[in-house]
């Protein structure tokens, strides 16, 4: 929280504190330590821990080349070449392939068991040089116009609170939005409220041939459900929902999981043979948004910021890309100062892009024409490719997607008034 500008006797101890040692944040204190910058990341548990958000986007790939981790990450992955979308009723599924893309130089990514795949990018920022602390809580933070300082504590409760000083303060906390929470910043996203329950099971049969590792999307009247293969027998598989169908349940989550798979014969069917492997766990009010990304001596990075529906993947991805952009405009504002706001105005410009870039589809992904779209693309002027770039993570204006973008846009527009007329081709699920 800000203060009034003080004198320091001394000077700060480290270039850069980051909270949270999740994808942004390794990633963040890796790119800034291979800079030359003293990073101090500050995790609060001990890695390896269980995450959701297992499945990666292409543009992923480039990230993990520019740290050194893609041999780690190949080797823990599962490769997945795309993704595949479900309605009931029909038995048929469209799948969207990667290297089908508007500019297909990265044609696969990975599913990946967030456990493993955490602890090898934590551990590769500190092999670049950052200073890691686990198990060690941040319970405050305020800055002045030279530095930010925060209070933390041992987790275990052993050993007193103390204060560390930075020149700058990256918020990498994901869903704890540690700095938006302490500023009041968080809103949740009124055109998008969802909650979502999972498990991993095993006896999950996979797609056949090259499809093994996609990651498979099903439809039903209440939201949709994934299923993410990863290592050994084991099947990510969760739904998720309106906050309303969840407060329906009556009974424990792991058999109201299991009672909506019943709600879609697609998935019921997979699920015949499976067996959970875990406790079934559950994770409300997944969309929301800072009103702002950056402040005084600090930015915000990943689910710190802002998180939207996980339909596309975009999680993990958005959090590194966002990571990599903080990272250069950090370093900048570290050496030239009086850059600082024109450079910190652009970091938040190109965040924002990239997420509005999956917003678009995410808002309507539930509505008939879409849902159409999406069961019979066009492969006319480039639309289904534009689409299959966005799914890669193509978003932040690296390929020239606009024009594609707009003809489909209309071509929702179109459908969706032919099903208001009546006379369209989308159907309601039921």
């Amino acid at each position: 929280m800000s203060s009034p500008a003080d004198t320091h006797a001394h000077p700060p101890d480290y270039d850069v504190i980051v909270i949270g040692g999740g994808p942004a944040g390794s990633t963040v204190a890796a790119l800034l330590a291979m800079k030359g910058r003293r990073a101090l990341v500050l995790e609060k548990s001990k890695h390896p821990r269980f995450h959701i958000g297992e499945s990666l986007l292409p543009r992923n790939v480039p990230i993990f080349r520019k740290l050194g981790v893609l041999d780690q990450v190949r080797a823990v992955g599962v490769e997945k070449k795309g993704a595949d979308f479900s309605v009931p009723g029909e038995a048929r599924h469209t799948v969207f392939d990667f290297a089908r893309a508007l500019h297909p130089d990265e044609p696969s990514a990975f599913q990946v068991t967030r456990s493993e795949f955490d602890k090898i990018l934590l551990d590769n920022a500190r092999a670049k040089g950052a200073e890691i602390r686990e198990r060690t809580e941040v319970l405050d933070f305020r800055t002045a116009p030279d530095r930010a300082t925060v209070t933390v504590k041992p987790v275990d409760g052993e050993g007193a609170s103390e204060e560390l000083n930075a020149r700058y303060l990256i918020d990498a906390s994901g869903r704890d939005t540690f700095v938006s929470a302490k500023l009041g910043l968080k809103a949740r996203d009124p055109r998008h409220n969802s909650a979502a329950v999972f498990n991993h099971f095993s006896g999950v049969p996979r797609r056949d041939g090259e499809e093994a590792g996609n990651i498979s999307i099903y439809w039903f009247e209440h939201g949709w459900f994934w299923m993410i293969p990863l290592d050994d027998d084991r099947m990510s598989v969760g739904m998720v929902s309106t906050p309303e169908y969840l407060k329906s349940r009556d009974g424990s989550l792991g058999d109201f999981l299991l009672q909506s798979f019943k709600r879609c014969p697609n998935v019921d069917r997979r699920m015949s043979g499976a067996r959970p492997l875990d406790e079934t766990r559950a994770a409300g009010n997944f969309s929301y948004r800072a009103r702002r990304i950056f402040g005084e001596r600090y930015l915000m990075v990943g689910d710190a910021y802002a998180f939207i529906d996980p339909v596309f993947s975009s999680g993990v991805f958005i959090a590194m890309q966002s990571a990599e952009y903080a990272a250069d405009a950090v370093d900048t504002c570290l050496a030239e100062p009086k850059k600082a706001g024109r450079v910190l105005a652009g970091y938040q410009r190109r965040v924002d892009r990239g997420i509005s870039g999956f917003s678009w589809f995410i808002y309507r992904f539930m509505d008939p024409a879409m849902r159409f779209l999406f069961m019979n693309p066009s492969q006319r002027f480039g639309l289904q490719a534009a689409v299959i770039s966005v799914l890669s993570g193509d978003v932040y204006g690296r390929t020239r997607l606009w024009p594609r973008l707009v003809l489909f846009r209309l071509t929702y527009a179109t459908v969706r008034l032919l099903n208001g007329l009546g006379i369209g081709p989308g159907k309601q699920l039921n």
